[in-house]
């Protein structure tokens, strides 16, 4: 269990413990005693378990006081909170509707009250419960603070099920300070549609999509990959150098990513020599892998097999990397000697093996990693964290 997730664990039921000593103390002035003797009973029991680290014992006993006292709504809150995070997901939901049965609550509270409901149906999968309480929750006009949290969950559900319109769609009932922090996920929302449009051969579909995932986001490299891609579909090959070259002006990290693409636009416009003197420029301003072996691959059809050779020594002398290696590894054994070829093949089948376990990608905010890049990660769901790795092991 992760620290902060036990911390979690230790403040709710002391908030729980301090919630119910209030309350206790407001019974303590009314005529019937009876039920406040049984919350004293309940609130100390639960207090001795609490400071004993016995944290499932001492909810239990503050659930018991809050039956007794139901009035305590943030204590009843975060305790159906603690349930969602500790996957008790039916135990929030039984808590939260029984707290919605009651005829005495704020208009306020009401609200609160279903937006944890809502998290909860969206916890556990019941995505339609979610996106009906959800819209009740709008349709009430509720504070500002509140629709907005109501317009981030419906969102993040239609991200779920792959709505893109209807998130976009609700996107655009926010104001444009709400939508800021948005931008990011919807200029993407905006490129899963656009992507589809593209499969389908909607070309000018897909365009309006991309202009306005633009609108969301101007240095996006997905954008430009795809703008590229709907280019090269449509055999604008200049144009298609054009959003390939500034996907790497965007991110560098990303100049794998175009090499082969951008390879092919050129030799369609018979501009080879532009493409090798791009790829200099590349080296020099933003050094990779993959562009040091493109390269080798233009000094080897221009120069031979042993300059093509020597430029990829002396490169990984100041960039070591897996696949720079094995490449030099398979110069040598098409150069070699048939004696030197055997022990060489030998040594290419480990590091191939090497490289072929090593991830390609890795997201920068959880460390998940793979060999497919995914826009959105599927480890943390965060949108565009997910690059190229560096180093030994990747660019």
């Amino acid at each position: 269990m992760a620290p902060d997730f036990q911390s979690y664990l230790f403040i709710v039921p002391l908030f729980l413990a301090v919630a119910i000593g209030w309350w206790l103390g407001r019974r303590q002035k009314k005529v019937d005693h009876r039920p406040a003797a049984n919350l004293s009973n309940e609130y100390f029991t639960g207090l001795d378990y609490l400071l004993n680290e016995r944290m499932d014992e001492a909810i239990e006993s503050f659930i018991r006081a809050l039956e007794i006292n139901s009035d305590t709504i943030p204590a009843h809150l975060a305790l159906a909170k603690l349930f969602r995070r500790k996957g008790d997901v039916d135990r929030a939901i039984k808590l939260h509707q029984n707290l919605l049965a009651r005829p005495d609550l704020s208009r306020n509270d009401f609200i609160r009250i279903q937006m944890a409901l809502a998290r909860d149906y969206f916890a556990v999968g019941l995505l339609d419960r979610a996106e009906n309480l959800l819209d009740e929750i709008i349709r009430q006009n509720p504070p500002k603070e509140s629709r907005f949290k109501a317009l981030s969950l419906l969102i993040k559900l239609y991200e779920k099920e792959g709505e893109w319109h209807q998130a976009l769609d609700t996107a655009a009932r926010m104001t444009l300070d709400e939508l800021k922090p948005l931008h990011r996920e919807l200029a993407h929302y905006c490129c899963e549609l656009a992507e589809q449009a593209i499969a389908r051969q909607g070309y000018e579909e897909a365009q309006g999509h991309l202009r306005q995932a633009t609108q969301y986001d101007p240095q996006s490299v997905r954008v430009g990959l795809l703008d590229a891609r709907l280019a090269m579909a449509q055999q604008q090959w200049k144009t298609a150098i054009r959003h390939l070259t500034q996907v790497v002006e965007r991110d560098p990290l990303f100049v794998s990513e175009i090499l082969a693409d951008l390879r092919h636009c050129y030799a369609e416009c018979g501009r080879r020599e532009e493409f090798a003197r791009y790829l200099q420029s590349c080296m020099a301003q933003a050094p990779s892998t993959s562009v040091m072996l493109m390269l080798a691959d233009q000094i080897k059809q221009q120069r031979g097999l042993y300059a093509a050779g020597s430029y990829v020594t002396e490169e990984l002398k100041k960039r070591p990397s897996v696949k720079g290696f094995n490449r030099l590894i398979d110069m040598h054994i098409e150069h070699g000697s048939e004696s030197a070829r055997d022990s060489l093949r030998v040594l290419r089948g480990l590091t191939g093996q090497l490289e072929l376990s090593k991830p390609v990608y890795r997201c920068n905010s959880c460390g998940f990693s793979g060999k497919t890049l995914h826009w959105q990660c599927p480890s943390c769901q965060k949108w565009g964290v997910t690059k190229p790795i560096q180093g030994l092991e990747g660019e």
